[in-house]
């Protein structure tokens, strides 16, 4: 985190980068309010620029925006869960049977090495960093796929799912198992898009199905501690 009064090298990307992190770890939970006055207090710069860095964070789904009420992490809908999961269920079975036909041995060693930081988050009681390394495992394989516009969709869905799980998740273990990412790179290795395709069906099905989709009351983190400062 730089410090805070290097404020010529703070703009808005870094800020919705850090606030964003802090969503994806569940730091900031679904329905949070940051306020403008806060935000410009910890990162030492004008309202025009955390503007900026909000509105950026509304386009990836991040936050709601709403008029003189201010910014609200989004707090997906039970219908918003079920579309979510439901698109990632049509979008990345496909995907990862094409990954499977292009992974070469740098894609499969970046992929592993993704899978051993999930494992020392979760050592370290990080739920949320693992829940974000997961997420990215996916895009990963998605990248692999060489599909930019899935890949696109793919980034706003797994945000989205971010917010799902923080709000209704059962049991920890709605994080994606490191035995299906291990499974879905065996079969990336040997370029089995069969299985790869049906791996993730399954294991996508497997993390809607840890979800306890009913309505919860949201947490309260301050904004300073959220970002650690």
């Amino acid at each position: 985190m730089p410090a805070m009064t290097e404020t010529k090298s703070i703009t808005a990307d870094k800020i919705a980068s850090h606030l964003s992190q802090a969503v994806h770890e569940h730091r900031l939970q679904p329905g949070a309010k940051l306020r403008e006055d806060e935000v410009c207090d910890l990162f030492g710069v004008s309202r025009t620029i955390v503007r900026q860095a909000l509105r950026s964070m509304e386009f990836e789904g991040l936050l709601t925006i709403e008029k003189n009420r201010g910014a609200f992490v989004s707090k997906p809908t039970l219908k918003e869960a079920q579309e979510v999961f439901q698109a990632r269920a049509l979008l990345e079975p496909s995907t990862a049977r094409a990954a499977a036909m292009r992974a070469n041995a740098g894609d499969i060693e970046m992929l592993e090495r993704h899978i051993k930081d999930e494992h020392v988050a979760l050592d370290q009681d990080e739920a949320g960093l693992a829940l974000k390394l997961s997420g990215d495992f996916h895009l990963e394989i998605a990248r692999i796929a060489d599909q930019q516009t899935i890949e696109q969709f793919l980034r706003q869905l797994i945000s989205r799912s971010s917010l799902v799980i923080a709000l209704y998740w059962r049991r920890r273990n709605a994080l994606c198992e490191s035995n299906a990412h291990h499974a879905l790179v065996d079969a990336l290795r040997n370029g089995d898009g069969d299985s790869a395709e049906e791996l993730m069906k399954g294991h996508l099905l497997d993390i809607f199905s840890q979800l306890d989709l009913r309505e919860r009351a949201e947490g309260s983190t301050s904004l300073r501690d959220a970002l650690r400062l």
